[in-house]
């Protein structure tokens, strides 16, 4: 009799895992909902706008922002950009090259700029270059000072990723190079390079993205009005006016072009996916 009571007992049937991953994908989705609905409640959203959007003093910075502050910021990215990937593949020739010297300095480069931060660099080139060297004037001015020292910082960090790159091609490809009778450093810039610059292109363009900001460090080097880049024309208005809104309008700037970076990144990143696939 009990055993008869026992099996017309329903059994009892637990969550599936799908429904658990339901469960807990509403429960995330909750969450995140309140703690938005939270923060909406609890901002003081009239002292933000005060402080942050006035309008008239937002119409007031243009043309100059874009004409002036853009337009230097990206001219101080690119400049950077150019001399760090000459110095980053020399420096990655160097750290495979087989004399041991040159490892050794491209190392000690490498592990010095990369562990420094991007302000001291800045510093060093503003103030410690004109001490060691009276008399000496980086060519270019501002804008050479900048271009070497964002140079500096994004040559240590490309000179790995060339070294990556490069490490990444087929060795085979070098010795089909060597068989049809070219020299190692013909084979290197006509075969490998080529390659290894497809292979790399993505996190170059995300390099990129790095020293756009990193160029808002240029006003550790002291700039006349003309040579202000983003960050340092939002800091002076923001002080003139008393009000945050230049700083606001200076980073949506950066956003405008570090945004579209950041998807062609991605691009990049999908279609080398695709083709390894």
């Amino acid at each position: 009799m009990a055993d008869s009571d026992v099996q017309l007992q329903p059994r009892r049937k637990g969550l599936t895992r799908r429904q658990k991953q339901r469960l807990s994908r509403g429960t995330q989705y909750v969450v995140f909902v309140a703690a938005l609905l939270a923060v909406g409640f609890s901002a003081d959203w009239d002292r933000l706008k005060n402080q942050f959007a006035q309008g008239d003093i937002a119409r007031e910075m243009f043309p100059d922002v874009i004409t002036t502050a853009l337009k230097n910021t990206v001219l101080y990215t690119l400049s950077g950009f150019a001399v760090g990937i000459v110095l980053g593949l020399v420096v990655a020739l160097m750290r495979l090259s087989p004399v041991r010297p040159y490892r050794w300095v491209a190392g000690v480069y490498i592990e010095i700029f990369r562990g420094l931060p991007a302000l001291l660099i800045f510093v060093f080139i503003g103030v410690a270059v004109p001490l060691a060297f009276p008399g000496t004037q980086i060519p270019g001015g501002t804008y050479g000072k900048v271009a070497l020292a964002l140079g500096l910082v994004a040559g240590a960090y490309m000179a790995e990723t060339f070294r990556a790159g490069i490490q990444a091609v087929p060795k085979g490809q070098m010795e089909a190079a060597r068989s049809l009778g070219f020299s190692p450093a013909r084979a290197m810039v006509s075969i490998i390079l080529p390659q290894a610059f497809r292979i790399i292109l993505p996190p170059l363009t995300n390099e990129l993205v790095l020293l756009f900001k990193d160029s808002s460090l240029v006003l550790f080097l002291g700039v006349t009005l003309e040579e202000r880049e983003l960050t340092k024309y939002g800091r002076d208005l923001a002080s003139t006016t008393a009000n945050s809104t230049p700083i606001l309008v200076a980073g949506l700037c950066y956003l405008l072009v570090t945004i579209p970076l950041g998807f062609v990144v991605r691009r990049m990143e999908a279609k080398a996916q695709e083709a390894v696939k």
